[in-house]
């Protein structure tokens, strides 16, 4: 079965019609997309079976052939199942959201050590290792 990309006007002479979606990552600049196709199944005049490419309206190259990355046009295209690209943006929005801000670290105040009341603690590495100083005896 060939491919022929650059006939028009055969949509009502398909013997078949699929819808198929894929998913693309780009290896080069790590642009991701999802497209969804319809490919007809024809069958030209001497007999030869062919299918066409169609997104969006327009008759399109395989996208299994070469496919391009609509941001870099680079080739080094990853091709994934469909809803490979939607699961991983929506994953990272919500990890976005969850993410606290950043800030000093405070430690607790241990009342009659270190800083008065209401006044932080700067602590040293001193501070940290005086519980396992040994007491000379």
């Amino acid at each position: 079965m060939s491919e022929n990309a650059g006939l028009t006007g055969l949509h009502g002479t398909a013997t078949a019609v699929v819808h198929e979606s894929y998913s693309f990552a780009c290896m080069r600049c790590g642009h991701g997309w999802e497209q969804s196709y319809e490919i007809e199944h024809h069958t030209d005049a001497q007999g030869e079976k062919f299918v066409r490419y169609v997104a969006d309206g327009r008759v399109v190259p395989s996208p299994l052939s070469r496919p391009g990355c609509q941001n870099c046009d680079g080739h080094v295209v990853r091709i994934m199942r469909a809803g490979q690209v939607s699961s991983v943006r929506s994953a990272a929005e919500r990890q976005q959201h969850q993410v606290p801000q950043a800030g000093p670290a405070e430690a607790p105040h241990v009342p009659g050590r270190g800083a008065p009341a209401g006044q932080p603690h700067h602590w040293h590495l001193s501070d940290l290792l005086h519980p396992f100083q040994r007491r000379a005896s």
